[in-house]
């Protein structure tokens, strides 16, 4: 089993039209964090997953999963 927390930051993003460098920004991370993100190759610390959240105003297990997210639709 591999370390990787899946996330769903990039759905949320394109859904809100946010861009990485304006997610990035609202978080105080550089834009590149957000890209490392999204692609699973860094995952968030617990204060950042949070911050994450509450700037899409959702729950953070809606944005992060420790399992693949199913397909949506």
């Amino acid at each position: 089993m591999a370390d990787t927390v899946h996330n769903r930051i990039a759905m949320l993003r394109a859904e809100r039209r946010v861009s990485r460098r304006a997610l990035a920004e609202a978080l105080g991370v550089h834009y590149q964090t957000i890209g490392y993100l999204e692609r699973g190759e860094y995952s968030p610390s617990l204060y950042l997953a949070l911050k994450i959240a509450a700037y899409f105003e959702v729950p953070v297990e809606v944005l992060f999963s420790l399992e693949e997210f199913g397909r949506i639709g």
